[in-house]
C-alpha cells in the first residue's frame, strides 16, 4: 500500500472519518488498559489544538513536549500539526539545563509537561528561555498547591477547545486544511555526542516517506499491534509510533511506565516494535543472567535447545543446509526451551521487530533469531531518514540489510556512492533541509546534491551494506594501523557483564586499551553465588575477582579480531556512566571526547605501565548536591603475559 502525502492530522482525520470506531490507541494506566478509538484520538486532538488556538498560538511556532509515552504526548504533536506548528519532543529524564537548552533552541512557546517532575523543570527554566508563554500538564498529581499563572492543566486547556468547537464546528477543519506536507513537523534534536544537540528539520512529507520505506521493506500490515516505547525524541520513533501508526494504521500500546514495560509486553504479545541496541542487550543479557542462576540440568537443556535453534533458524537464514537429526529434534526444542523463552519475554507473536539507532553485536541478533524472534537491524540518520534494512527471509546479520525505496512522491529514487576514503554519500528521497536556526548548514553537509553522511561503510557481495564506524571516530595507532572502535566495543557488549566500553588509542598509543562499565545487576548475582563479598558498585568494579572475568571476556573477542586492534590493557569504571552527569547521551551513547577529559588520569595509567590509579572527578548527586568522586582504580592486562598482573591484583586484594 502506498501512504497518501498529507500532513498527520489529515491522515488522522481521514481514517476518524472513514472507520471511527476502528482501534487507534491503549493505553495501562492504574493498572487498566484503557482504548481509544479513531474518534476517540481525532476528539481529543481537536479539543487540545483549538485550546491552544485560543491560547495564541499561531502557525510556525514550536511546541514542546516532555514526559513518557503516553497518548497525551501523542494527542499534543497532532495538535500542534493541526495549528501548523513544529515539535520538539524532550526526553524525560534531562536535567533542568538541557531542558532550557532545547526549549531556547527551539524557541518554544509552551511546554506540555508530563506531571510534577516535568513541571518543575519548566518553572525552573522559564526565565532561560524568552519564548516559553505556558506549561500544560496533563498528569494532576502532587499538582493541587501549583497556582503559577503560566500553569494550565491539559483537561483544562481541551475544555476551552471544546467550547470553541461548540460555536464553530468548521475551525478545526479550516486550521487543518490549510496545512500541506512540506510545513515543518519536527525538529528532532542529535544525540550531541560531539557538541550541543542540533534540531534536525523533519516535514511531514519526510515522515510520510520513511514510514513508507518501512512498509516496502518489513512485514507490516494495517492493524498491527505496535509496543511505543522509544522516546519520540529519537526520530525512528517519529518514523513508527507517531506516523505509520497513524498512516497504516496500527493499534499503538503504550505501557504503564518504564518500570513495567517488560511485563506489559507479556500481556499485550504485541506483533512490531523497535528497541534501540541497548535494550535489545539488556533484553539478552537478562536472559544469560537467569542462566547463570540456573541449575546444571536446566542449562543444559537452555544450551541444547538454543544450540538446535541456531543451527535451524540461523543456519536457514544463512542459506545453510540444515540436517535431518536437527530438523527432527527442532520441534523438541522448540516445544522445551525456545517458545517458553519467548512466551517469558512476551515475544509469542513478535513478527517485526528492528533494531536502530546504533551498532549491535551480531551475536546478539543471532541469539534472538535462535528463540525464533525475527530481529532485523535498520540503518540510517536523523538528516536522511531510513536507509537500509534486513529484508525478505535470507540476509546476513554481520550487515545492516539492502536499500529501502523512497515514496514516489517524496523525491527522487534513493541513490548512494562511496568516496574515495569509504564514506557513504546519498542523495534521493525527501531532501535534508538543515539544523534549526543554523546558516549554511544545509551546505556543509551537502555537496552537488550529495548529502556526505560522515560514516565509513562496505559493501558485500549480495549487495548488503555494512556498517563500520563514523569516519570521525576511526582510530589510528602510532604504527599507522587503524581500528574501528565501534565494531570492538559491540562484539564486547554481548557478553553479560558488560554493559559499556569505551576503547581507547591515537596516534600517540602503540596499541587498544579499553575502560568498561560493568553491569551491576548481572555480576552482583554472579558474586554472590560465588561468595565474593562486596559492598557498593565501586567495590564490586574493582575487585580481582571481576576483573579476572572481564579479561576472559575481552580475550574471547580479541581472538577474532587483527592483532593491532586487540584490547591490551583495561580498567572497570569505579562508578556507573551517568547521563546526568554528561558521560552518556539521552540516548545512552558514549560521550567520548568527555570521558576522556573526565578520566584523563585513568587513561594514561592504562598507558604509562600502572596498575592502579587514584581518580578524583566532580559529581552531582541526585538531590542536586555536588562533591567529589574518589577511587584507586586497578589495571590489568589481557595477554598471556598479563597473567602475571592479574595475579599481582588478586594478591593486592588479599592483602
Amino acid at each position: 500500500m502506498k501512504l497518501e502525502i498529507a500532513t498527520l492530522p489529515q491522515l488522522l482525520r481521514k481514517h476518524a472519518h472513514a472507520n471511527p470506531s476502528r482501534l487507534s490507541q491503549r493505553h495501562k494506566q492504574r493498572g487498566i488498559w484503557r482504548e481509544y478509538s479513531f474518534a476517540d484520538v481525532q476528539r481529543n486532538v481537536r479539543e487540545i489544538a483549538l485550546g491552544m488556538h485560543q491560547a495564541g498560538v499561531k502557525a510556525g511556532e514550536t511546541i514542546a513536549i516532555i514526559g513518557e509515552n503516553e497518548p497525551q504526548h501523542y494527542w499534543a504533536e497532532y495538535a500542534a500539526h493541526a495549528l501548523g506548528c513544529k515539535v520538539v519532543s524532550m526526553y524525560p529524564d534531562l536535567t533542568s539545563e538541557e531542558v532550557a537548552y532545547l526549549l531556547d533552541d527551539s524557541e518554544a512557546v509552551i511546554l506540555f509537561a508530563q506531571d510534577q517532575e516535568q513541571v518543575d523543570k519548566g518553572l525552573d527554566v522559564r526565565n532561560k528561555t524568552l519564548k516559553m508563554r505556558h506549561i500544560v500538564y496533563w498528569d494532576e498529581t502532587g499538582m493541587w498547591s501549583y497556582n503559577d499563572p503560566i500553569l494550565h492543566t491539559f483537561d483544562g486547556m481541551q475544555r476551552q477547545g471544546r467550547e470553541i468547537h461548540q460555536r464553530n464546528g468548521k475551525m478545526y477543519d479550516a486550521l487543518v486544511d490549510a496545512g500541506a506536507p512540506d510545513d515543518i513537523a519536527v525538529l528532532s534534536y542529535t544525540s550531541g555526542t560531539t557538541g550541543q544537540p542540533k534540531g534536525v528539520i523533519l516535514t511531514h512529507r519526510f515522515l510520510i516517506d520513511n514510514a513508507q520505506r518501512l512498509i516496502d521493506s518489513m512485514d507490516v500490515r494495517p492493524g498491527m499491534e505496535y509496543l511505543s516505547y522509544i522516546a519520540p525524541s529519537w526520530a525512528t520513533e517519529q518514523i513508527y509510533g507517531i506516523t505509520m501508526g497513524l498512516g497504516l494504521p496500527m493499534v499503538v500500546n503504550f505501557p504503564e511506565g518504564p518500570e513495567q514495560v517488560l511485563s506489559n509486553i507479556r500481556e499485550l504479545a504485541v506483533e512490531g516494535m523497535t528497541f534501540a541496541p541497548r535494550q535489545w542487550e539488556s533484553m539478552a543479557s537478562s536472559v544469560q543472567a537467569h542462566m547463570l542462576d540456573a541449575g546444571p540440568i536446566r542449562r543444559g537443556v537452555y544450551e541444547w535447545g538454543m544450540k538446535i535453534g541456531h543451527t535451524v533458524n540461523v543456519g536457514r537464514l544463512d542459506g545453510k543446509p540444515v540436517g535431518l537429526l536437527d530438523r527432527l529434534l527442532f520441534p523438541i526444542a522448540n516445544a522445551l526451551v525456545l517458545r517458553p523463552l519467548r512466551d517469558l519475554l512476551g515475544l509469542t507473536r513478535l513478527r517485526c521487530a528492528s533494531c536502530g539507532g546504533a551498532t549491535m553485536a551480531p551475536d546478539v541478533f543471532r541469539m534472538f533469531h535462535a528463540m525464533g524472534i525475527p530481529l532485523r537491524n535498520i540503518y540510517g540518520s536523523t538528516e536522511t531518514g531510513l536507509l537500509t534494512c534486513h529484508q525478505g527471509d535470507r540476509f546476513d546479520l554481520e550487515t545492516v540489510g539492502h536499500w529501502m525505496k523512497a515514496h514516489p512522491e517524496a523525491g527522487p529514487p534513493l541513490e548512494w556512492r562511496l568516496s574515495a576514503d569509504g564514506e557513504l554519500q546519498i542523495r534521493g528521497g525527501s531532501p535534508f533541509l538543515g539544523y534549526y536556526r543554523r546558516e549554511s548548514s544545509v551546505e556543509s553537509k551537502v555537496k552537488d546534491g550529495w548529502f556526505y553522511t560522515g560514516d565509513a561503510v562496505t559493501k558485500t557481495e549480495l549487495g548488503e551494506l555494512v556498517f563500520l564506524e563514523r569516519l570521525s571516530d576511526l582510530k589510528r595507532l602510532r604504527s599507522g594501523e587503524t581500528f574501528p572502535p565501534q565494531f570492538v566495543e559491540t562484539r564486547l557488549r554481548f557478553s553479560p557483564f558488560i554493559k559499556d566500553i569505551m576503547t581507547v588509542g591515537d596516534e600517540t598509543r602503540d596499541f587498544v586499551a579499553a575502560l568498561i562499565n560493568i553491569d551491576m545487576s548481572v555480576l552482583s548475582r554472579w558474586a554472590e553465588d560465588k561468595r565474593i563479598g562486596f559492598s557498593t558498585f565501586t567495590d564490586l568494579s574493582q575487585r580481582p575477582e571481576i576483573a579476572e572475568l572481564i579479561g576472559q571476556e575481552i580475550a574471547r573477542v580479541n581472538q577474532f579480531l587483527p592483532a593491532h586492534a586487540r584490547v591490551k590493557r583495561f580498567a572497570n569504571f569505579p562508578k556507573e556512566l551517568d547521563p546526568d552527569e554528561g558521560e552518556l547521551t539521552r540516548s545512552r551513547k558514549l560521550r567520548r571526547e568527555f570521558l576522556e577529559v573526565r578520566y584523563a588520569t585513568l587513561i594514561n595509567g592504562l598507558y604509562d605501565g600502572s596498575h592502579a590509579v587514584r581518580i578524583d572527578i566532580p559529581v552531582t548527586y541526585q538531590d542536586g548536591r555536588r562533591g567529589n568522586f574518589e577511587a584507586l582504580v586497578s589495571i590489568h592486562d589481557t595477554d598471556a603475559a598479563g597473567s602475571d598482573h592479574l595475579g599481582a591484583a588478586r594478591s593486592r586484594g588479599r592483602k
